[in-house]
């Protein structure tokens, strides 16, 4: 199952989190938000097909996320979790540690924000910068 996710960049993107990654539909940010790549998104947490989070909740499930931005593309992976909430009405948060809260999406992630591509980061630093988040159940 694959869902996709629009948003937006900011200009107060910094991406360099080391354990996080994090979409909002917030439509602003500030610079204590070092883990978000995008606002303005279309969904979050609670917003996600029910048959999305119940294989989210699958504890063998492979979660694959990419983020595309402009040419480039950042891809990881993690693990779904039958304890997953998936209630949070703004936020989308994946994880590389096991935390469990309302925003979290998937857990024991491969890689965090801090890892994007830096060229990818500057084009989201621009408020007109759109960029697609992809979710992908095996």
């Amino acid at each position: 199952m694959r869902f996709e996710i629009q948003f937006s960049g900011n200009e107060n993107i910094r991406s360099n989190h080391q354990k996080t990654i994090e979409i909002t539909k917030e439509s602003h940010l500030t610079p204590q938000g070092d883990c978000i790549v995008g606002i303005n998104a279309t969904s979050s947490c609670a917003d996600l097909p029910q048959e999305l989070k119940d294989k989210l909740k699958n504890p063998g499930a492979k979660v694959t996320f990419s983020i595309r931005v402009g040419e480039y593309e950042f891809v990881l992976e993690g693990k779904g979790h039958p304890d997953l909430i998936l209630t949070h009405s703004e936020d989308i948060v994946i994880r590389k540690s096991d935390f469990i809260c309302p925003r979290t999406l998937a857990v024991k992630c491969d890689k965090a924000s801090d890892q994007l591509p830096r060229e990818m980061v500057s084009l989201l630093q621009n408020p007109k910068t759109k960029g697609v988040f992809t979710i992908t159940v095996d």
